[in-house]
């Protein structure tokens, strides 16, 4: 994978297995456009496709201390007819389907405000750390707008729906203390340095166990959401089963039983 290319919106580091994606328009308070957006998706494909790119973890975050994502770009929206828009909606969409499906475990490093399109990223994200001037919302409304990148799916299934109906019909700023308390962000911190540093502990934690579990059991819960708790259990049934065929199950079960620490090859 070509890391070293020049992203005009991004930017991108590896370290140590993790990588670290920054959405990089801090004068625009990192609104999403089409350029950022499609060179996010692009980046994400990227990731999926090249199974040497062996990354066992990612954080994604916004360059600045005012802004995580602050929103799609308004004023490139303001100008698009219904089939403009269906594109724009449907490239946020897989951006965010990007994200939720990587087989990696991903947080979302929240600072300053999360709002609309930046709200919606970080949701799609596996869990959300925020600082405490952490700031979420889904104002589509104030504009004649709804939600078009997930926001209207998945804040119901994250905070409950009442929670996000409220939310989305007054379109008010809800602060990270409200966040918490709601179960949208996970934890909060003081500063940006220390959010990023606990956040790259719980990647290191995670990947000191089989990165190949990790990513079926996020497969499971992700495609579990949506069933019943009968058709839950029949897809947990069938991985749970299906995982007695890996090398890290034998691995990890043989390390326990000969007191030892496990060395997981992630298949």
């Amino acid at each position: 994978m070509n890391i070293s290319r020049t992203w005009n919106t991004l930017k991108v580091d590896i370290a140590h297995h993790f990588a670290t994606i920054t959405i990089n328009r801090p004068t625009k308070l990192n609104a999403l456009n089409i350029e950022l957006l499609g060179e996010l998706k692009e980046l994400l494909v990227e990731m999926t496709k090249d199974e040497s790119f062996a990354i066992k973890g990612l954080l994604i975050t916004g360059e600045g201390e005012k802004a995580f994502i602050a929103g799609a770009d308004i004023a490139e929206m303001s100008d698009m007819n219904p089939s403009d828009a269906y594109t724009f909606g449907q490239l946020g969409q897989q951006v965010t389907t990007l994200i939720e499906t990587l087989q990696v475990p991903v947080i979302a490093c929240v600072n300053g405000f999360a709002l609309g399109g930046g709200c919606e990223i970080a949701m799609s994200c596996d869990y959300i750390y925020a600082t405490n001037n952490a700031v979420f919302g889904q104002p589509e409304v104030k504009l004649g707008l709804i939600p078009g990148f997930g926001g209207t799916q998945r804040l119901a299934k994250l905070v409950g729906r009442n929670h996000a109906k409220e939310m989305i019909y007054t379109g008010r700023n809800v602060p990270v203390s409200e966040a918490l308390a709601m179960g949208l962000v996970l934890k909060s911190f003081a500063t940006k340095e220390q959010m990023i540093e606990e956040a790259t502990k719980s990647l290191k934690l995670i990947t000191t166990n089989s990165s190949f579990a990790v990513s079926i059991a996020k497969k499971v819960m992700n495609e579990g959401i949506d069933l019943t708790i009968s058709e839950g259990l029949q897809l947990e049934k069938r991985q749970f089963s299906a995982i007695f065929s890996s090398e890290d199950m034998r691995e990890g079960t043989r390390a326990f039983v000969e007191k030892r620490i496990p060395t997981f090859k992630g298949k």
